[in-house]
């Protein structure tokens, strides 16, 4: 990542996995301008790396600042344009911007044992920027939500979203995890649920975005205080009131939009051995493995343009599909990863790795 911060990913500084401190030095930054620390390597302590990278999680604000200064450098302009033109734009989001536009609220620091409050100083941290200054209001980060639960193909797809929604390290807890951190997004279980989006803090000000996939629902939550309000928990339990008493529609059935004969001859009946399996197709020449017992290995597959697919969830994430055709061209078997699936089990016309016994199947 340079700036002396070794050799870090970019998924370990999105994943905050980097290793770095998880603040800059000097004093608080949030509450202090950016002239303070003009340059990248002010924002890194010395040394800047606190555990090893890849190892575990732990939350670094300049990391999010060394993201930022990358995406200035990839782009060659300054990383709020890039912001703006890539991302707030094409999602509608006009009132989000890096500093206030009036009309505002104001962000107050609000006393812990009387009802009374002060104003909390406004800031341009420079190029601590990207770790978290940036001044929405509840209708963009609705959009924003909606975005987060469907994709936008002008900025970012569903599956690409569904790969930063996985944990990128390993839990803390010994049985699982409830909390835990993804790409860029924070992840929580709650209530039966899986929710992901994340929080935000600046000087006299909280928020949260959360999102239930399985629900198709959202909560926002914003509060002009410093501290005090456990918005994060406002937000999973919004998510859960809803869920509970406005059940999610199912979407209306829709026929795909072109049907392709030879996709269309796959679907159906496989067998990996002698357990079944049905192929879906879905929209975008997508497909979909479903086990039909308990130990199968299902899997939805992305097409790609070379004809083959690629896995997008459970075993066979990353492997890809391709379909093998005999001598004639008709399908003999597909191979996902090495595993051959047959039309019946242990299908003779397969190349089954080890060869089928001569007596075939029988009864002893």
């Amino acid at each position: 990542a340079g700036a002396g911060a070794g050799a870090l990913t970019i998924a370990q500084l999105l994943g905050h996995t980097s290793g770095l401190a998880s603040e800059p030095p000097g004093p608080w930054w949030e509450r202090t301008p950016g002239t303070l620390r003009p340059l990248l390597d002010d924002v890194l302590h010395e040394p800047a790396v606190r555990h090893p990278a890849g190892r575990r999680f732990h939350y670094s604000n300049p990391g999010f600042a060394l993201l930022g200064a990358l995406v200035s450098r990839l782009r060659g302009q300054p990383w709020g344009d890039a912001l703006h033109e890539e991302v707030l734009a094409p999602l509608g989001l006009t009132r989000t911007t890096l500093s206030p536009q009036a009309p505002h609220a104001g962000g107050f620091g609000v006393h812990p044992w009387a009802d009374v409050m002060v104003p909390e100083p406004l800031e341009d941290t420079g190029v601590m920027a990207p770790a978290g200054q940036l001044w929405s209001t509840a209708a963009d980060l609705s959009r924003w939500a909606a975005f987060l639960a469907q994709g936008d193909k002008a900025v970012l797809s569903a599956d690409t979203l569904a790969e930063m929604r996985q944990p990128a390290s390993g839990p803390d807890e010994a049985d699982g995890w409830t909390t835990s951190y993804g790409l860029g997004l924070q992840l929580r279980r709650q209530d039966g649920r899986l929710l992901y989006g994340h929080l935000g803090s600046m000087p006299g000000f909280l928020a949260a975005v959360l999102v239930s996939q399985r629900d198709d629902v959202a909560a926002v939550v914003l509060a002009n205080v410093t501290a005090g309000p456990a918005v994060a928990l406002i937000a999973a339990d919004l998510i859960r009131i809803v869920g509970e008493h406005e059940p999610r529609i199912p979407d209306p059935w829709r026929p795909l939009p072109a049907v392709d004969p030879a996709l269309l001859a796959l679907t159906g009946l496989w067998h990996w051995g002698p357990s079944p399996h049905l192929l879906h197709l879905r929209a975008d020449r997508g497909l979909e493995l479903i086990p039909q017992s308990q130990t199968g290995r299902g899997a939805r597959f992305r097409a790609e343009a070379d004809g083959t697919w690629t896995g997008l969830d459970g075993y066979y994430a990353g492997e890809t599909l391709r379909v093998v055709r005999a001598p004639d061209g008709a399908v003999s078997h597909l191979d996902i990863g090495t595993f051959v699936f047959s039309r019946t089990p242990y299908g003779p016309d397969a190349d089954i790795p080890g060869g089928l016994d001569p007596g075939g199947w029988r009864t002893y």
